[in-house]
């Protein structure tokens, strides 16, 4: 049972600390974002550092939107609004809602700032939860609104690649569940989705990692038969498995010349080149009724 307790405002930014007897976690209020995944066992770091001169961020959370709006605007009732690429959540604080032993959940409620670029009332929480060697991140929405919300929500962590000393980054490969044909959704220059998917041209459930995988953005996958993705290598036995459950559309991503590779867990994706803008119609969003729940869990088992 989750503890329920009130936090005062502060300009500090305090860190959170789960941990069992297999991992340690700690997680930053700024966005909720993971900062590191620590097996206690093996002594493996299993999430990027965030090295600025590459990319600063290492999970952040994707809420109300996934990827990037035509114009960086919707419309919504006929107004106006502008939001920027995966959204606001990322940027803001969030507050302790309630921690136990090996659960900890985070709150961002609507505001002011919110309200002026979405129009809606929420509650928004990104639960973590360890168990064993894996560890559940939940992301849940309550709708405060009268009437419908429309939103998107997602999760974006960075693993290190190469996990062990001794390997290199194209030792390492994606292992899909099932068997794929491995089409990706290519990005445009604006951000956009575009109108026809691409051949990758590996087959058989396998993708092997390589910094040039990546120059043309990230790999966006749509229709995966697999609900779970593991990162592997045959030079070392340690790796993870990613279950993305119920989340329709992956997004694999590192940034250029990186060290580590991005598996994200998304409901809603970025506006096609033919998107009309218009909220209701854009792909990917949840229309979640007054007072309505919606929640979608990932895990990865650490090994």
């Amino acid at each position: 049972m989750l503890r329920k307790f009130l936090i005062l405002h502060s300009k500090s930014r305090h860190m959170f600390t789960l941990e069992n007897d297999q991992l340690r976690i700690t997680v930053s209020p700024r966005g909720a974002e993971l900062q590191e995944i620590c097996h206690k066992a093996n002594g493996l770091q299993y999430l990027w550092g965030g090295d600025p001169a590459f990319w600063g961020k290492k999970s952040p959370v994707l809420f109300p939107i996934v990827g990037t709006l035509k114009k960086n605007t919707f419309y919504f009732e006929g107004q106006p609004f502008e939001l920027g690429r995966h959204g606001f959540a990322r940027d803001m604080d969030f507050v302790a809602d309630g921690q136990g032993p090996h659960d900890l959940v985070l709150l961002l409620k609507d505001n002011q700032a919110t309200q002026a670029h979405y129009p809606f009332r929420f509650e928004f929480r990104v639960i973590y939860q360890l168990s064993s060697n894996a560890l559940s991140v939940t992301y849940q929405v309550l709708n405060r609104t009268k009437g419908d919300i429309y939103f998107s929500v997602g999760g974006h962590p960075a693993f290190r690649v190469p996990l062990v000393h001794g390997t290199t980054y194209s030792d390492y490969y994606l292992r899909f569940e099932q068997d794929e044909a491995l089409l990706r959704w290519p990005i445009s220059g604006e951000g956009l989705i575009e109108t026809r998917p691409v051949e990758l041209g590996q087959e058989g459930g396998r993708l092997g990692l390589t910094h040039a995988l990546f120059a043309r953005d990230a790999l966006v996958f749509k229709s995966l038969r697999s609900r779970v993705v593991s990162l592997v290598s045959d030079k070392t036995t340690h790796g993870l498995d990613f279950h993305f459950g119920a989340f329709p559309y992956l997004g694999i991503w590192a940034a250029k010349g990186a060290d580590f590779v991005c598996i994200e867990p998304w409901c809603g994706i970025a506006d096609s080149v033919e998107a009309d803008q218009q909220l209701v119609h854009k792909e990917g969003m949840i229309r979640l009724g007054e007072s309505a729940l919606f929640d979608r869990t990932w895990k990865t088992v650490f090994y």
